[in-house]
């Protein structure tokens, strides 16, 4: 066999679904299936978007093998609390412990009205340990992992974080549309979340970004804060693997897709780091770095909108843009007036402060009062631009959910509201801190 048709092999191994499928049933992931009947909330089978994951058959309620008997998420033996119980009916028992042990897929979509599928957990550690590392990729984690930087911790590292996350990110998206490659393939691969099954898979924007910020956060701090620099190793390879493995239990990705993630990310960590002070310092100083900031993401973002038909991946990647692009426009105003100032260089390497309950309390007033801030920026913005664009372009609202997925809608609704929201965490919620006495 030639060293072409070893990789071939080896990349078409890495993709198999049944890999996926494996390691979902290695950690205690079941499909659940209650003698008889399908354990399915509702009539329709479930399916995914052709769009990016392909569309997908549900998974038939009857066993595989000519027994005719469903199969459990247990034993073949009775079950109890997941462990085999002597004499217990093999088919009653299971059944009852599928039961109680199924749970629905996370993260209904409210774009296109995806419901996970259901399914049996043996092993609830595990379970929640992935759910969390899943979320270390997901936009709540985002809203507040990256103001908490910039309010409490260190806004240089904040901001140049930011600026890695978003080169990432986006070429991340644009590589999916690029190569088009479906998720694996249900079954045998269990979805427990399809909140972006509507996207390509190939490469995990997860994996890249569970790669890129953690390595970047040691890139920037180390140096800059004292501390031991296996500390800073040890914590970016626990989460780089943590949000890699999340996303392979979750069925959202094939083993290849994580490598490619996490290879990308490396890629471009190595390319463009070198420069994200260069960039950072453009943003905040150069007199017309707003304009050229807005006009740069905005272009980026109606390029990629081009590249395919609706999937989530266009309305996050305008979102990551327009997130991007207030930050660093909300930072500029911020220089502009002296209100956020870094350290001087001769005070680096800093020390971490110790930490007592004033300080505490301020920072948890921060958290407070800055997420309460953002949060009401971003539903008047949605219920200002949503309609509004509507308008502009001659696009019906009578469906809110079809009227979002219009190219010219979710390109505007989506940069203008997360670039508000960024331009907050910068600029108007510091100048509130400063204001009342939190700064």
């Amino acid at each position: 066999m030639s060293l072409r048709q070893r990789l071939t092999a080896l990349l078409a191994c890495l993709r198999d679904p049944q890999k996926v499928a494996s390691f979902q049933r290695l950690c205690g992931v079941e499909e659940p299936r209650a003698a008889g009947a399908d354990a399915r909330p509702g009539g329709e089978p479930g399916t995914a978007p052709e769009a990016g994951g392909g569309r997908n058959p549900d998974r038939p309620a009857i066993s595989e093998g000519g027994g005719g008997k469903p199969r459990s998420c247990g034993a073949s033996n009775g079950v109890r609390n997941g462990l085999p119980e002597a004499g217990g009916d093999p088919v009653a028992t299971a059944g009852e412990a599928t039961l109680r042990n199924r749970v629905q897929g996370l993260r209904r979509n409210s774009l296109t009205g995806e419901e996970g599928e259901v399914y049996g957990v043996r092993n609830w550690l595990l379970f929640y340990l992935f759910c969390f590392g899943t979320e270390l990729g997901n936009e709540l984690f985002y809203i507040t992992f990256f103001p908490f930087w910039i309010w409490n911790l260190d806004a240089l590292v904040g901001r140049r974080l930011v600026i890695m996350w978003v080169l990432v990110m986006y070429l991340g998206q644009c590589a999916k549309d690029v190569i088009r490659w479906p998720r694996p393939a249900s079954p045998p691969v269990i979805k427990l979340e399809v909140f972006y099954n509507s996207e390509y898979s190939m490469p995990s924007t997860h994996a890249m970004s569970g790669t890129a910020i953690p390595l970047s956060l040691v890139l920037l701090t180390y140096g800059r804060w004292q501390y031991p620099l296996i500390y800073g190793l040890v914590f970016a390879t626990c989460w780089c693997s943590l949000v890699c493995l999340s996303r392979i239990y979750l069925g959202m990705h094939s083993i290849l897709d994580i490598i490619a993630g996490f290879l990308y990310a490396l890629f471009i960590l190595a390319v463009f780091y070198p420069y994200v002070e260069l960039i950072d310092n453009f943003n905040q100083t150069y007199k017309y770095s707003p304009l050229i900031i807005i006009s740069l993401h905005l272009a980026l973002g109606i390029f990629s909108f081009t590249l395919d038909t609706w999937s989530t991946s266009r309305g996050d990647t305008a979102q990551i843009l327009g997130s991007g692009a207030g930050i660093a426009c909300g930072s500029h105003a911020a220089y502009c007036i002296g209100l956020m100032s870094d350290p001087p260089l001769d005070t680096l390497p800093l020390t971490v402060p110790f930490i007592t309950v004033t300080r505490f309390g301020k920072i948890i007033l921060r958290i407070l009062i800055g997420m309460v801030f953002l949060l009401l920026i971003r539903i008047v913005m949605k219920k200002i631009t949503i309609p509004l664009a509507c308008k502009i372009f001659g696009i019906k609202s009578d469906d809110i959910r079809k009227a979002r997925q219009c190219m010219e809608v979710e390109l505007t609704y989506r940069y203008i509201t997360y670039g508000m929201v960024g331009f907050s965490i910068t600029f108007l919620v510091p100048c509130l801190f400063f204001f009342i006495g939190l700064s």
